[in-house]
């Protein structure tokens, strides 16, 4: 089995050394630059991959992340909209600081963000990654929107709106990837609360997963083209209204028990009604049968 096939099987099982990897950066770098000013006007936080700044405390307006920025030292609250700017980037995935928006969250172009932790599916970049037991749970009250980012990856986190990701990602492929991806580029939404929708479509990338999810309204995934064979994982999550999956490279409903590609354990999903790629559970074992029973 060549490594390409499974770079999705290596996201999962080392997600959790990222923060011994490029990603460390920020944890080393943490405080090198400072953080934005709090006194109600719009504030900026700024910094590198290395030296990044630092996102805690109270913010009364909007917030805007210019280059690379962490919430590591303590909670952030901000009294207003956080906008990632095209290329920037924000590392909120550490036990040590979580983000609350009370506004709306938007990702731009080419932009990055890690927003809360949890053992299960994502350890904090300050836990120890061998054995985790940290946690950081992040909310945005408003709508988490994204066009064209890098990549987002959620975990443990609560949106009030909806979550939209249009297009974007590294790329059909699972080579050569930036720092901050260094397993490949992604995007996942797990362990969360959606109030709204789920949107995501045009993505380009190496990996794409939905998992164990509450999700208010309906969730439509279409034409995504994704690199490893593994994506688009859509696995246990529940959906209020409606799933709509179309046009996209590949969809399952299951996750593999060993080092290849099958054979899998069903994980259906709960929803009102199914249409498209996701009506029919997704083959077990290699070369089986779609189904029997919904996805």
């Amino acid at each position: 089995m060549s490594e390409f096939r499974r770079p999705a099987r290596r996201l999962r099982l080392t997600r959790r050394l990222l923060g011994i990897c490029a990603l460390a950066l920020v944890v080393v770098g943490v405080g090198a630059s400072s953080a934005a000013a709090k006194n109600g006007r719009p504030a900026t936080c700024s910094g590198t991959l290395g030296s990044p700044g630092v996102l805690s405390g109270t913010y009364s307006s909007n917030v805007t992340i210019e280059g690379v920025c962490a919430a590591v030292a303590g909670p952030a609250v901000i009294d207003g909209n956080l906008t990632l700017t095209p290329g920037s980037g924000l590392n909120a995935a550490f036990a040590a600081g979580n983000v609350t928006v009370q506004g709306n969250l938007s990702v731009g172009r080419g932009a990055f963000m890690f927003l809360g932790c949890i053992p299960r599916s994502f350890a904090c970049f300050d836990d120890n990654p061998q054995h985790p037991t940290l946690s950081s749970a992040s909310i945005v009250e408003g709508n988490l929107s994204e066009t064209q980012p890098l990549g987002v990856v959620v975990h443990n986190s609560t949106i009030g709106g909806n979550v939209q990701q249009a297009s974007g990602g590294g790329g059909t492929t699972c080579e050569n990837p930036p720092p901050a991806f260094p397993f490949g580029v992604f995007s996942s939404y797990e362990d969360s609360a959606i109030g709204g929708s789920i949107n995501i479509s045009g993505l380009d990338s190496c990996w794409l997963g939905l998992a164990r999810d509450t999700v208010g309204r309906n969730v439509n995934i279409l034409h995504n083209q994704l690199a490893d064979p593994d994506a688009i994982e859509i696995l246990g999550n529940q959906i209020g209204n409606n799933l709509l999956c179309q046009g996209n490279r590949m969809v399952w409903n299951s996750n593999e028990t060993g080092e290849g590609l099958f054979p899998r354990e069903e994980h259906p999903n709960e929803a009102r009604h199914r249409v498209g790629q996701c009506v029919l559970a997704s083959p077990l074992s290699e070369g089986g049968p779609l189904g029997p029973g919904p996805f």
